[in-house]
């Protein structure tokens, strides 16, 4: 059994343990509502690219003089994961999701005989896929050094997939993040970037682009041609606001939890302290009052 002086130290360093997490729940709270407010304000614009693309895209039906980034390259053998988590940890099980969802991914791929490559962005990411997948992982990108994630270092990215997609690297390109729902709320999620898996936006927007007609300059197919790879980055910037918004989700959410088991564990502890201390004090009443009585 612990000594009364061990349950004290314990009780002090659990009780400076909750003040970190406390602390931490609110940095999160704090960062968190300008997070959620640039992912909320990217989704119209990304929605509204996707819609644009899906009109025009439609110019390409039937036809086999596709832009590659379109049609693919008629190939799909390799396949490149881009697997986007934060570079901190102590969200709960933010990051171990979207790694989940793309180990899932791979495994259903390999196992129809498909070759797997990885690219992640964030570091804690490459952390859990390279235990298994230290091999296949072509690249890691971190930003862990950069204050404010921007459309910069997603274009960044952007561009060595398109750089290894044009040098024959992969076939197919699939995407995964965690869209954020709420604060307890994070859906991992995959969206396939090459060749363009472009769906018509919903809403009261997409009607409105699906009942207008329009009139493109200089052509709809130029337009295509420079709007695929745009959209590649916004796609990717997109994703990129999600994880941060859902990664202080995450952690407000984690670090409210700790707080809490912080607050029961002094409880217990300062229970049996009470009744370690409690029972020592009777013990050495008994003791005086034998000595007493033995006078």
């Amino acid at each position: 059994m612990p000594s009364l002086k061990d349950l004290k130290n314990r009780i002090d360093s659990v009780k400076s343990t909750q003040k970190i997490t406390k602390a931490m729940q609110m940095v999160a709270a704090a960062k968190l509502r300008r997070a959620q407010e640039a992912a909320e304000a990217a989704r119209p614009y990304a929605e509204r690219m996707a819609g644009v693309l899906a009109s025009l895209a439609a110019v390409y039906d039937g036809q086999e003089n596709a832009p590659v980034l379109l049609g693919g390259n008629g190939k799909d053998d390799t396949h490149l994961l881009i697997v986007a988590t934060g570079e901190r940890g102590l969200a709960g099980g933010f990051n171990s999701s979207i790694a989940r969802l793309a180990r899932e991914h791979a495994n259903r791929l390999l196992a129809e005989g498909k070759t797997v490559k990885f690219l992640t962005v964030g570091r804690k990411g490459n952390d859990i896929l390279k235990r298994q997948y230290a091999d296949w992982i072509i690249e890691a990108i971190s930003y862990r050094d950069v204050k404010n994630v921007g459309f910069v270092q997603a274009n960044e990215v952007s561009q060595k997939v398109q750089a290894l997609f044009a040098a024959g690297a992969f076939d197919v390109a699939t995407l995964f993040f965690a869209k954020f729902g709420s604060v307890i709320s994070q859906v991992p999620t995959a969206v396939q970037l090459i060749p363009a898996r472009i769906e018509p936006a919903e809403g009261e927007g997409a009607h409105a682009a699906a009942t207008t007609p329009y009139e493109y300059e200089p052509s709809e197919e130029a337009i295509v041609e420079d709007l695929l790879p745009r959209n590649i980055s916004v796609q990717i910037f997109r994703a990129m606001l999600e994880n941060n918004a859902s990664f202080y989700g995450a952690q407000m959410t984690a670090m409210d939890n700790a707080t809490r088991n912080a607050g029961e564990m002094i409880d217990r502890l300062q229970l049996s302290y009470n009744r370690q201390r409690q029972a020592q004090i009777t013990k050495e009443l008994i003791e005086i009052i034998s000595g007493a009585e033995a006078l």
